[in-house]
């Protein structure tokens, strides 16, 4: 994994980009009469396909061979599946511990809101927590990224598009309560660009543990653990 300053900024541009993109999910809702629930779906399920792919034939490969070379090739494929299955445990933990008032990947537009009155304080609540839960998937989401731009940067590329076209609906699912809730465009639209935040934030934190514990075995055990969260997360939220 490369923790060289050249890409160190590159897999950090690919992770901003990738979490911002829910501002684009907001302009979208705004600029569209009705949102394409087809073609998004369409979107959500093609990008599930990629980051499926990309942990089980890249980052699970990639991590088996890192812990095969310092524990052997036995342990290191127990090692591997271990961190794999503790991956996916810990953004499972995450996605039981957010609040579920909302399902932010449930796409939404104006019109199914319409009947919601400016001043229902109830709907703002309801957009806040969604808000709240977006930014705590988006964490683990960002590290996904960043990690798999160092290891490979075409790899971080596709993970990019993919966790960016699975932030749109996100964006989406934060800004139509809250502009129903208040008739204040800026204010939806900034709440969702803020939440996509917390994926560059997970870039920062990954970078700072990566260049304390840099060293084969940890990549290797990092490596794999974003496997298991890339999986849960296509399996759980976007398909």
């Amino acid at each position: 994994m490369d923790l060289s300053q050249q890409n160190l900024i590159f897999a950090f541009t690919l992770t901003l980009v990738a979490g911002l993109s829910t501002g684009l999910g907001s302009t979208l809702a705004f600029f569209t009469k009705k949102t394409n629930k087809k073609q998004l779906a369409g979107a959500l399920g093609l990008s599930a396909g990629v980051m499926i792919y990309v942990a089980m034939i890249e980052l699970f490969a990639t991590a088996r061979s890192e812990l095969s070379t310092v524990s052997g090739t036995s342990q290191g494929y127990l090692l591997t599946t271990v961190c794999f299955f503790a991956g996916i445990a810990v953004i499972a933990l995450i996605d039981f511990l957010v609040p579920d008032l909302t399902n932010p990947h449930e796409l939404k537009d104006e019109s199914d809101l319409a009947n919601a009155s400016p001043a229902d304080l109830s709907l703002l609540r309801m957009s806040l927590l969604t808000s709240l839960a977006v930014a705590v998937h988006n964490f683990p989401e960002g590290i996904a990224t960043f990690t798999s731009a160092l290891e490979n940067p075409t790899l971080g590329i596709s993970i990019a598009i993919a966790i960016a076209i699975h932030n749109i609906p996100e964006g989406i699912a934060i800004s139509i309560p809250v502009y129903c809730a208040t008739g204040n465009r800026r204010k939806a639209f900034l709440l969702s660009l803020f939440s996509g935040l917390a994926e560059p934030l997970g870039a920062v934190l990954a970078y700072l543990f990566l260049r304390q514990y840099h060293g084969e075995m940890m990549l290797g055990i990092v490596t794999a653990g974003v496997a298991g969260i890339m999986v849960f997360i296509s399996l759980d939220e976007l398909l």
